[in-house]
């Protein structure tokens, strides 16, 4: 069978956007109906209504990010939600790259924390979470260094990827080089996450009682750029971001790369590469990165009736970009809900 993404590459003039004035939409949930729920740094997330109408809910109106002092500051502190998935019962999971919390949100706003702790030893960065078909969580923690941004670094191997089932929580895998981003196969028999650090996916086998085992490299060893978010398509491609370098990728069922969209400004992202393999990356060299379209590509999610949307979250946009892709998307455990 023919892959639908054979010969497929993003034409600018198709990419469409949505959503004004956000703070940081790094991760976004899509709905049947065509909503969409962003991330934003003003302690909660945006609701983009199929009409384009938008709500922010959030339980306290943060200012911190639009006010930071400095851009370094503005992406290390204060409350940075991350990674979303919606609960069974539509409330909205939020892991918080800025309080180091797992926290729960209603869609009126009303927020509490679910996990900020693991055996009494706080839980660090915790950057994304996914809920499973057994209604389990998995989260990824990117690093116990609170300074995220002193973590980038070819020598540092401290995240995590934990199981959180009913009110226990358990680490399943260990020595990450900055865990970012996860997702479930079809069959939910793989794990697949994102070593932001060592620029590459890796794999495990989910036993029945959640263990993870047979860790591997998933495609490319070293894609020469970091990696953030990742989403399977229907087919069996895993689609992915490359953040700073601004371009979204596929591995196909055969481990190949495909550049589908390439935003990338190629001059600062090479210096950073540079200096990130001589272990001397700064903020400095990371924010001088970024495309046009919406800096610092940071996820990847399938939407629209069909699934066929692709919504591009980012770092430093105020915007969502998307596009129409030629294969739909996994429909994640909450499209059935």
């Amino acid at each position: 069978m023919n892959n639908p993404i054979d010969g497929f590459v993003v034409d600018r003039s198709d990419i469409r956007f949505v959503g004004e004035d956000l703070q940081r939409p790094e991760c976004i949930l899509a709905e049947r109906d065509g909503s969409l729920w962003s991330a934003d740094a003003r302690a909660g997330v945006v609701h983009i209504r199929p009409d384009g109408s938008q709500q922010l809910i959030a339980q306290q109106h943060q200012t911190l990010f639009s006010e930071a002092s400095d851009e370094a500051s503005r992406f290390t502190e204060g409350t940075l939600p991350n990674g979303l998935a919606f609960a069974r019962d539509g409330r909205i999971i939020i892991s918080n790259f800025g309080t180091d919390c797992l926290e729960i949100m209603s869609r009126s706003g009303e927020t509490s924390v679910l996990i900020d702790n693991i055996d009494g030893k706080p839980i660090g960065k915790v950057n994304f979470v996914l809920r499973d078909s057994k209604d389990r969580l998995w989260l990824t923690v990117s690093t116990c260094i609170d300074n995220w941004m002193q973590a980038v670094s070819p020598k540092i191997s401290d995240g995590f990827i934990a199981l959180v089932e009913g009110d226990r929580i358990r680490v399943v895998a260990d020595n990450l080089a900055f865990a970012n981003e996860i997702r479930l196969d079809a069959d939910e028999e793989w794990l697949y996450a994102v070593e932001t650090t060592r620029r590459r996916i890796t794999r495990f086998r989910v036993e029945s009682n959640g263990s993870l085992s047979n860790r591997e490299i998933y495609g490319p060893s070293d894609h020469g750029a970091f990696i953030d978010g990742i989403a399977f398509d229907a087919f069996g491609n895993l689609w992915g971001t490359h953040v700073m370098s601004d371009r979204i990728f596929a591995i196909t069922p055969q481990g190949d790369l495909r550049i589908l969209l390439n935003d990338d400004n190629p001059k600062p992202s090479a210096l950073l590469m540079q200096a990130f393999e001589n272990d001397a990356a700064t903020p400095d060299h990371m924010l001088a990165c970024g495309g046009t379209l919406a800096p610092w590509f940071a996820s990847v999610t399938f939407g629209g009736p069909d699934l066929k949307n692709v919504y591009i979250g980012s770092l430093r946009g105020t915007r969502i970009p998307w596009f129409r892709s030629p294969v739909a998307g996994l429909p994640m455990v909450h499209w059935n809900d």
